[in-house]
């Protein structure tokens, strides 16, 4: 299973940025999945999760409004279009998958995630 996130980048506070991930390996629309990021000597963190149909979705207090996570079963993806991004949002940004509906804000709970694309933010 390969989880290949892109997208990362340099943006201005208050910009834009849309991250991609594309999922190999596995029968994607039986998934979960999830985004996370982690900061320079902070814990990952929670930032938005999408169930395997697309019904329910969840995110983190602090993307709220700004964040929308969506899925392409077909093309094998989840996608984070981000919005008015502020310089707490810089960290490195992960995609993760789990088999099943459940959604979940733990990292933990996602049996597989892949390398990270980087997010930086000026102000």
């Amino acid at each position: 299973v390969q989880l290949q996130a892109s997208g990362g980048g340099l943006v201005q506070a208050g910009g834009s940025l849309s991250l991609s991930c594309v999922a190999s390996g596995l029968t994607f629309s039986r998934y979960s999945t999830a985004w996370f990021r982690q900061a320079h000597g902070k814990e990952r963190e929670f930032v938005a999760a999408l169930s395997w149909h697309g019904g329910r979705s969840s995110y983190g207090d602090s993307v709220k409004g700004r964040f929308t996570i969506s899925r392409d079963n077909a093309k094998n993806t989840v996608a984070l279009q981000m919005d008015n991004l502020q310089p707490e949002d810089m960290a490195v940004y992960y995609c993760e998958a789990d088999y099943g509906s459940k959604v979940s804000h733990r990292t933990y709970d996602y049996e597989h995630w892949g390398q990270g694309t980087e997010v930086t933010v000026s102000s």
